[in-house]
């Protein structure tokens, strides 16, 4: 344990674990105010956090000194999830992943997803009703699972969607009780959040290797999809393809990681245009100009400025990825401090994106703050909604193409009002930075 490091007086056993769980953000943002660069938390009786909140210090951390640490313990947590994927796996075995998948994530292999987007933003809007309310969350999780199984796998998987997002939800719900308990209970011991976890992985087993089997079957030529990449990507080193296994770790991991995202996101973009009525009206002046009704398309997406704004100003009060951990493997000091292995580095994109320091009046929704040259202003790693480093989210451009299309598609028909204003919205900080029980909202019909 590093003595130099101060931060918040914990409980003799549990040390600070009650208190963060309590009230994770509050939390973290009092103790980033007190104790500065760096504060200490303790987890039960051994296990030391150490938050980092200097730019300078987290990039160390993410790029210049990565090899120094694997993914924390929630990560670990999570292969139990999404298997040994780009998200959870280490060292060469992640670079090779990554060189494998890259391809799908090129830019211009994403911009052939657009018309993709577009059309499933209009069919979650053709069960839509003028004046019905509605949890907007469950929908656009709906209209993302939507998205990400088309573009990757080629396929709606429409009659099984619910039960899909189910067991994902089930699967984050768990990953993220078990990364902040310090006692460990094995899952061969059949607890109720075993016993749910377990049948949650089988039912996404099942729904995955179905697809990987039917594809391998049918021995198709001409897909172009994710799904296809995967199964004909060859090492360059040895020439092998990839398992069953392997392809179910990666699905999984995009299934995931590219759907809970997009669709907290949307989630917040409506609230805080439900609450921000001047940003919503110069979002449909813009809309107006730009499409005049029609369907937005990627090409429209550089004029859409205003719309991308507002998805750069929520990845920065809400930002998805909340937090990162990352746990020493070999001692190494960063910012004057050394540390152990075993010790846990924290890094906190919410609590980084909202400090004075970097923006003025931090807690208020103003897309305009990104206009000029905001990113050029302050230090990188005070706005990193996609991480960094060798491992910054390899889907960054899918996510926001995918945000600002749903968003010029769906604000056009549709506005979004809380249906209860006075009712206060709180997100919960799980694996993803989400409303909590939900976003009830009423639909309104635009006038064309």
């Amino acid at each position: 344990m590093n003595e130099t490091v101060a931060g918040p007086k914990g409980l003799p056993l549990s040390g600070n674990i009650l208190a963060f769980r309590r009230d994770t953000l509050q939390f973290i943002r009092d103790a980033a105010k007190e104790y500065g660069d760096v504060a200490h938390f303790r987890f039960g009786p051994k296990r030391h956090i150490y938050m980092l909140n200097n730019p300078d210090q987290i990039k160390e951390v993410l790029v210049t000194k990565q090899a120094h640490f694997r993914k924390a313990k929630g990560l670990q947590v999570a292969r139990a999830v999404v298997g040994d994927g780009i998200l959870t796996s280490e060292g060469k075995k992640h670079m090779r992943q990554r060189r494998l998948m890259q391809p799908a994530f090129h830019r211009d292999r994403i911009a052939g997803y657009g018309d993709v987007m577009v059309r499933q933003g209009v069919e979650l809007m053709s069960e839509w009703k003028d004046g019905e309310v509605l949890d907007i969350h469950h929908d656009m999780m709906k209209v993302t699972l939507a998205i990400i199984t088309e573009t990757m796998f080629g396929k709606t998987v429409k009659e099984g969607s619910d039960k899909i997002a189910h067991a994902i939800d089930v699967g984050l719900k768990y990953v993220s009780s078990k990364a902040t308990s310090f006692i460990d209970i094995p899952l061969s011991v059949p607890t109720r959040s075993n016993r749910e976890f377990i049948e949650s992985s089988e039912v996404l087993d099942k729904t995955i290797y179905a697809l990987i089997e039917e594809r391998r079957k049918s021995g198709e030529s001409g897909h172009t999809d994710l799904l296809a990449m995967l199964l004909a990507a060859r090492d360059e080193d040895d020439g092998q393809g990839m398992t069953d296994e392997q392809v179910r770790d990666e699905v999984m991991t995009i299934f995931v990681a590219g759907h809970e995202t997009t669709a907290n996101t949307m989630s917040w973009i409506f609230y805080l245009l439900a609450t921000h009525p001047e940003a919503e009206q110069k979002l449909h002046d813009e809309l107006k100009a730009v499409l005049d009704g029609r369907l937005p398309t990627v090409e429209d997406l550089p004029k859409l400025s205003y719309a991308n704004l507002i998805v750069q100003e929520t990845l920065r009060l809400y930002p998805a990825a909340w937090v990162i951990n990352r746990e020493v493997v070999e001692e190494v000091e960063i910012g004057g401090h050394t540390y152990e292995p075993g010790d846990t580095l924290m890094m906190s994109q919410y609590v980084m994106h909202r400090m004075e320091k970097y923006y003025d009046d931090p807690d208020a929704f103003r897309p305009e703050r990104f206009e000029g040259d905001l990113l050029k202003r302050i230090p990188a790693y005070a706005y990193f909604p996609f991480g960094g480093g060798p491992r910054v989210c390899i889907g960054n451009n899918f996510a926001l193409m995918e945000a600002a299309l749903l968003l010029a598609t769906i604000a056009q028909q549709y506005k979004l009002r809380l249906a209860e204003p006075e009712k206060q919205v709180e997100p919960e900080p799980l694996v993803t930075l989400r409303p909590k029980n939900g976003l009830m909202m009423r639909l309104e019909k635009r006038g064309s």
